[in-house]
């Protein structure tokens, strides 16, 4: 069977249960997202991601990728759902975590990504919350802030070449040290 390549696809080929957990995450997601983001297929799963109409750059590790905010996907044994969002910024991570945490819910959590294996033990609420914190222009800034490299400044070249005995003496230094 061919890999889905749409939303509707993606929610076709999933068991009914895994269907409704989704379904009940996406309408959090979308109801609280801010103007600008989209929803999509990125990566196998559903994403929503800043399109490269806003942000032609796209995504550091590939910019064929529109930059990624967050996602949803079916796994074998959980239902993950990926906060890059939260991943970018220390503060709103503290904060997603502090606020799932005094629901008294159990928090299953990586670097950004949250295994869910009940959506009934899912606080929807903070998770709402969360998405409707983070707006698309302080989204792209805190992303360029941690992961966008600056361009390096030029390097001096060196004006003349090492001489043939500043070359024995590094070799000298280099033995000695090896011998210590």
């Amino acid at each position: 069977m061919a890999k889905p390549t749409t939303v509707a696809e993606y929610l076709a080929s999933l068991p009914k249960d895994r269907r409704d957990a989704v379904n009940a995450l996406r309408k959090v997601i979308k109801a609280n997202l801010d103007k600008g983001f989209k929803e999509g297929m990125q990566y196998g799963a559903i994403g929503y991601f800043v399109p490269h109409s806003l942000y032609p750059s796209g995504y550091h590790c590939d910019a064929s990728q529109p930059l990624p905010f967050a996602g949803i996907a079916s796994q074998k044994n959980h239902i993950s759902l990926h906060l890059f969002c939260i991943y970018t910024s220390a503060d709103e991570k503290e904060r997603f975590v502090d606020a799932w945490k005094a629901t008294d819910n159990k928090l299953d959590m990586g670097a950004s990504c949250v295994r869910i294996k009940k959506i009934e033990n899912v606080p929807l609420d903070v998770v709402g919350k969360t998405i409707k914190r983070i707006k698309l222009k302080k989204f792209i800034a805190t992303y360029e802030a941690a992961w966008v490299k600056k361009k390096p400044a030029a390097k001096k070249t060196a004006s003349k070449k090492m001489t043939t005995k500043k070359k024995a003496t590094k070799k000298k230094k280099v033995v000695a040290r090896k011998k210590t």
